[in-house]
């Protein structure tokens, strides 16, 4: 089974900057990609990028665009989002997740951190 832990969400100011890191470990599967997740309160989840792990190709969703940046260390199995110019709507909890080449789901998610943006 694989494990995904995030770090580096906080409180930040409106126009302020977070990293976000997601380290996987457990059981060894060949990724396909990765992605970032967000959740508001109230709301349903969403997803904020991903990234294919064996060439780096991206995608964003609209709200993304321009401000956040999804990266990879493939040694390191780790994935970043660096979010930058941060609005108060961005307040969620941003979670991680994988998928195999084999699945069109994410299969194994991680816990989430929690990023607030205060006006």
């Amino acid at each position: 089974q694989v494990q995904l832990v995030e770090s580096g969400g906080g409180l930040v100011q409106a126009g302020g900057s977070l990293r976000l890191s997601c380290v996987a470990s457990g059981r060894t599967f060949s990724p396909y990609q990765m992605g970032w997740f967000r959740q508001a309160p109230g709301k349903d989840r969403e997803i904020v990028a991903r990234i294919t792990w064996s060439d780096g190709w991206t995608y964003y969703t609209d709200f993304a665009k321009g401000r956040f940046t999804i990266s990879r260390d493939n040694a390191k199995n780790t994935l970043y989002l660096q979010l930058n110019s941060l609005k108060p709507e961005d307040t969620a909890v941003y979670s991680c997740a994988v998928r195999s080449s084999t699945s069109f789901a994410w299969n194994y998610w991680g816990q989430g951190t929690q990023v607030t943006v205060s006006s």
